[in-house]
């Protein structure tokens, strides 16, 4: 976006920023607010500013759709369950030290029963505010009509201008945390060729728990990505997006666990070499193009992944294919090489053999054949396709859905 003159810097940063969500959740409760005190006022003539309606309007907008829709339902339980309490009280046996007591006690294990989760204590408020005016009823009504109205506006606010659609930073975090995954295997591949020593692999396997812990994070753009989707009119067909989303962070969720087992085998294997080599020779520069071509895989999964907001899926499954096919061929030669070693260090040849069975684990993950079936069969599963359809075109329908050429078009499966 381009500077545009007369325009206040901070305004031109806030345009670029409008798909974040802190922007969004800021702009949208700030209008919602104001809408639900205007439209209380109009409707609600009498008694005091209807100020609950906009407090209403603050809790309930969200981000999305879905979330606006599920707090506002959550928000009128809470207050029409707590209005019942009171009235029935203020029937039975008035206010009092005890009466009051037992009212929040109750309001609050309603609030559990009824689930209505981060409003449990709106329950309790809702029934003392009540309880404390001397016309209940009236009191009452209002609450619950103010509930409503902020409630109402917030969800057809969030359903008229329809919130934005996450995916893309979700795509862009998980792209991100294949890019560091290649960037941990890389740095252990050009040490290895160098002759990494034990204070290098403890560092790859400290290294390799930070990424796993990283790990968290996406997840939780992704959730905001999934709800973003849920009842949005701008998506049309959001189930392939989720399901390959959420399966690619599961994949190199796997992939961090195993690549920090193998950082783990790695550092046990330097343990009786304080500042020898952990691998030397030959063994070495086989391993070091081993994880060069990992971390290409990793990087090409990544960016296949995030195909519906890139325009290269074809040339990332191409690359990924073909890291994975020279990734098996290292492993071969890594294996025999091992192989002759073991049968010289007896006493080592379990680690030689979990350090394969790990890079064998990162390979079928990230396998796209396997990934393509997968596919396919969650989609049926979910979903039932057209009629009629092979698996062949059941694949093709679903790739046209998500974006021509996102995923390799595969043979049928036997």
């Amino acid at each position: 976006m381009g500077i545009v003159p007369g325009v206040p810097e901070p305004l031109i940063d806030l345009a670029r920023r409008r798909n974040e969500p802190i922007v969004v959740q800021t702009v949208r409760c700030t209008v919602g607010a104001t809408l639900a005190f205007a439209a209380a006022d109009w409707l609600i003539t009498s008694g005091p500013p209807p100020l609950l309606a906009p407090l209403t309007a603050l809790l309930v907008v969200q981000v999305s759709l879905y979330a606006t829709l599920t707090t506002g339902l959550r928000r009128v339980n809470s207050v029409v369950a707590g209005v019942l309490i009171a009235s029935g009280f203020s029937a039975l046996v008035g206010l009092s030290w005890w009466s009051l007591g037992l009212l929040i006690l109750a309001s609050l294990v309603i609030g559990h029963v009824v689930r209505v989760d981060e409003f449990v204590p709106e329950v309790a408020i809702s029934a003392m505010l009540v309880l404390g005016v001397s016309h209940v009823a009236q009191a009452a009504w209002s609450r619950v009509a103010e509930t409503l109205i902020g409630a109402v506006t917030g969800v057809l606010l969030n359903a008229l201008v329809a919130p934005p659609v996450l995916v893309e930073p979700a795509g862009e975090a998980i792209a991100d945390l294949a890019r560091r995954m290649r960037s941990l295997l890389m740095q252990i591949s050009r040490e290895l060729e160098r002759g990494a020593t034990r204070d290098d692999a403890v560092r790859w396997l400290h290294a390799a728990r930070v990424l796993d812990n990283e790990i968290a994070q996406v997840d939780a753009a992704l959730n905001r990505a999934e709800e973003s989707m849920r009842f949005n009119p701008r998506v049309r067909d959001g189930l392939l997006a989720r399901l390959v989303l959420r399966s690619g962070l599961d994949t190199l969720e796997i992939c961090a666990v195993v690549l920090r087992t193998l950082c783990r085998s790695l550092t046990d294997l330097s343990h009786r070499q304080q500042n020898e080599p952990v691998y030397e020779g030959e063994v070495a520069a086989v391993l070091s193009e081993l994880f060069t071509h990992i971390a290409d895989a990793v990087d090409s999964f990544g960016r296949l992944i995030t195909a519906q907001v890139s325009s290269n899926a074809e040339v990332a499954e191409e690359e990924l294919a073909r890291a994975l096919a020279e990734g098996r061929e290292d492993r071969q030669r890594i294996a025999d090489l091992l192989l002759s070693r073991s049968a010289e260090e007896r006493d080592r040849w379990e680690l030689h053999g979990a350090l394969l069975a790990n890079v064998d684990r990162l390979l079928n993950e990230l396998d796209v054949e396997r990934r393509s079936q997968w596919l396919v069969e969650e989609l049926d599963r979910h979903r039932q396709a057209p009629g009629g359809l092979t698996p062949v075109r059941r694949m093709r329908y679903a790739a046209r859905s998500f974006g021509r050429r996102a995923w390799p078009r595969r043979r049928r499966p036997d």
